[in-house]
């Protein structure tokens, strides 16, 4: 197979979303108000990690049902010289005696907030006073809520009120109607004068633990001032035999599932696809084949070794990756040529549902990744995450890509890397293209999708979705050409947007 450059297209030859670029940055992020947040920080002096944290902030405000501070977050940092993997996610508590998917024993020790305290020391430039101004004041003065919203709502309405949210205003809230979040502006500002490593202890950390006490949770006080933030070495990728016009495609390492987009791309790469019909094909086969390996995802970098067999000629079946479709993107670039590539998360549509008042926040349920093998559950353990954002770096430059939808992440990966490399097609056309996930034994294919007849005949179980559905995610881009400017592309499936300054 043939790696060379990426191709970015101008913004009127192309009938998608086109690449844009501005001198001072770019972001690329699953709602327009946390690209303008980005932008802010941006245009203030802020750089890639100040502008990502902005944007996640405001995700905080807009999309509960998503991501939030009782949730987590994973990155990927790349400066001039090295990429670093962030790993904001927390255990399970030290006391625990049993977990569950959802309430007060699905609760891992937050690790968003950790995240941040982690980046900004690093990296920060701004005072996180700046970096939350837009988070704050929409909380504060409140969003008009969205239909899609209050449906979401309106699903899990019994989830919401047996686990003690009943009282929060969102329940119940129609749609139009808006929605205020005072007690989350209070958390932020309370970030924002003392920096997010509060958030482990004091009123806070009391807050948390009494209101899991209250519903049979064992997590307590000094499980949260436990908590640490990782920031480790990626797992990479080398794809092309030249040296001179390789790629390299950087995945977050363990304790998340990135290992697996590695596996798929590394045996991708041997072989050579007469045409894109068994290009899909091979693609599908690998995905299955490396998702049998998402339980020893903890083993890492010895995984990229692993020979994945796949049949060229018939489809195996064997299934493998699930349903789950939440989280959201952000990727960032500047002008020093930082790029970072995030997914924050509470997992299932408002984590837990259990609902902190006096911190406006729900809690996630991590605790329901657990599995089997090296990734069963048991008190003080991680599980393993979904989370799987990517950065790719040749002489091209460096690109953030990061995409909602659990287990379909890495699928959608898998393919916009593809056709970025192996067919050579422009970024933005590559992100809007038809795509195809496996999910619990089917593949679900998107309307339109050259392929879905020709993989049919090939002995998949097809099954059309409509162009745009949940599950083929929603790709955020951003990054930096070599000699050029910041640019990012935005995703057509989902909210996403981008923007630049």
């Amino acid at each position: 197979m043939r790696y060379e450059h990426w191709h970015i297209a101008d913004g009127f030859s192309s009938t998608v979303r086109p690449a844009i670029s501005g001198p001072s940055g770019a972001v690329s992020a699953a709602h327009p108000l946390a690209v303008s947040a980005g932008q802010d920080a941006l245009a203030q002096g802020g750089n890639a990690v100040d502008a990502a944290i902005a944007a996640q902030a405001v995700l905080c405000v807009v999309a509960p049902d998503a991501c939030g501070v009782g949730g987590d977050q994973f990155a990927l940092v790349a400066d001039a010289t090295e990429i670093h993997a962030i790993s904001g996610a927390g255990a399970t508590p030290r006391q625990a005696l049993k977990h569950a998917d959802e309430g007060a024993n699905s609760i891992t020790v937050p690790g968003l907030a950790g995240a941040w305290a982690e980046m900004h020391t690093r990296w920060g430039s701004l005072p996180f006073s700046t970096i939350l101004a837009r988070a704050i004041r929409l909380a504060e003065e409140g969003i008009v809520l969205p239909r899609a919203l209050e449906q979401t709502v309106v699903a899990h309405d019994a989830r919401l009120r047996r686990n003690g949210a009943g009282d929060w205003q969102l329940v119940g809230l129609p749609s139009g109607q808006l929605f205020v979040q005072p007690a989350l502006a209070a958390l932020l500002r309370q970030f924002a004068a003392q920096g997010p490593q509060c958030f482990y202890g004091g009123n806070i950390a009391a807050s948390i633990a009494r209101r899991i006490a209250t519903y049979g949770g064992a997590m307590d006080v000094q499980d949260m001032a436990a908590h640490t933030t990782h920031v480790t070495r990626p797992l990479s990728v080398t794809l092309g035999r030249d040296t001179t016009q390789a790629t390299k495609v950087f995945v977050q390492p363990p304790p998340t599932q990135g290992i697996l987009l590695g596996m798929a791309l590394q045996n991708f790469a041997r072989w050579t696809p007469r045409d894109d019909l068994q290009a899909d094909h091979i693609a599908v086969e690998l995905t299955e084949a490396s998702f049998a390996y998402r339980d020893r995802a903890s083993e890492g970098q010895d995984l990229l070794d692993v020979m994945l067999e796949v049949d060229p000629a018939r489809a195996s079946r064997r299934g493998g990756p699930r349903a789950y479709l939440h989280t959201a993107g952000v990727s960032v670039a500047d002008r020093s040529g930082m790029v970072v590539s995030s997914l924050v998360s509470v997992f299932d549509d408002f984590g837990s549902c259990i609902f902190v008042p006096e911190l406006g926040i729900v809690l996630n349920n991590r605790a329901g990744g657990f599995t089997s093998g090296t990734n069963t559950w048991a008190p003080g353990r991680v599980p393993v995450h979904t989370l799987a954002p990517a950065i790719m770096r040749s002489g091209c430059g460096t690109m953030a890509l990061a995409t909602p939808g659990a287990d379909g992440q890495v699928q959608t990966l898998l393919q916009v890397i593809d056709r970025i490399l192996r067919r050579r097609e422009d970024i933005a056309a590559a992100i809007a293209a038809p795509r195809w996930r496996s999910e619990g034994g089917k593949l679900l294919i998107e309307q339109g999708h050259p392929s879905a007849e020709g993989l049919q005949a090939l002995g998949h179980d097809v099954a059309l979705r409509p162009a745009g559905a949940l599950c083929f995610g929603a790709v955020a881009c951003a990054g930096v050409e070599a000699g050029g400017e910041p640019f990012a592309v935005s995703d057509w499936r989902r909210n996403n947007w981008a923007g630049v300054v």
